[in-house]
């Protein structure tokens, strides 16, 4: 086994939702732009699916996929955009205290901070910006530029969803070998497992009493 050098530099890594918040934000952004019944109406539509994750046949991200994919394609990206702008205001209202101290602890000490998580960067980047994150890894919708000059969603992704081992991968692309750093990572899921396997440091729901 290849010896940890020593003096790595320190990146702390957090997942967003359950983790720094205390409930889902995504679903209350869906409701923000779309109204309750139609998200209601997504919802039954994918019955199903929604059945599958139940029954552990189909995972919450997939399950998440597929509703994006039904609800957003042909949204003018700068519509949800504005709107994303204010849910950033709603979610901060929603932050665990001890997260933020946390973070806040890690930023004195000058180590990298990373949010990596599987929501949109839609309102996640105005999150980041303002807890002071260095960097964010998420997920982004894929936007396509029609014909009357408007760019609008497609209903799939740009990249990955980044969860699982994504994260993994996108955070190694950010910060070179993770054998070269000294990783703290925070998570709350099954989406966080490979993230917290990596990590020198793993932290599983710290942040609940």
């Amino acid at each position: 086994m290849t010896a940890k050098p020593v003096g790595r530099p320190v990146v702390a890594a957090f997942d967003f939702d359950g983790t720094i918040t205390r409930r889902d934000t995504l679903v209350p952004f869906l409701v923000r732009a779309f109204g309750r019944p139609h998200v209601i109406a997504t919802f039954a539509a994918l019955a199903g699916t929604g059945l599958g994750y139940v029954l552990r046949r189909v995972s919450i991200d997939e399950f998440k996929l597929r509703v994006l994919r039904r609800i957003v394609a042909g949204v003018p990206a700068e519509r949800l955009r504005v709107l994303g702008e204010a849910h950033a205001r709603t979610v901060r209202r929603w932050l665990r205290v001890d997260a933020v101290e946390r973070i806040e602890w890690h930023r004195e000490r000058g180590h990298r901070l990373v949010l990596v998580s599987s929501t949109l960067d839609l309102y996640l980047a105005v999150v980041a910006a303002d807890l002071g994150f260095d960097d964010l890894l998420s997920t982004r919708l894929a936007i396509e530029r029609g014909a009357d000059g408007v760019d609008r969603f497609t209903g799939q992704l740009e990249g990955a969803d980044c969860t699982g081992a994504e994260k993994v991968r996108r955070l190694q692309a950010l910060v070179g070998d993770l054998r070269d750093v000294e990783l703290h990572a925070y998570g709350d899921s099954a989406g966080d497992r490979e993230l917290l396997a990596a990590a020198d440091h793993a932290h599983f729901r710290p942040f609940r009493s």
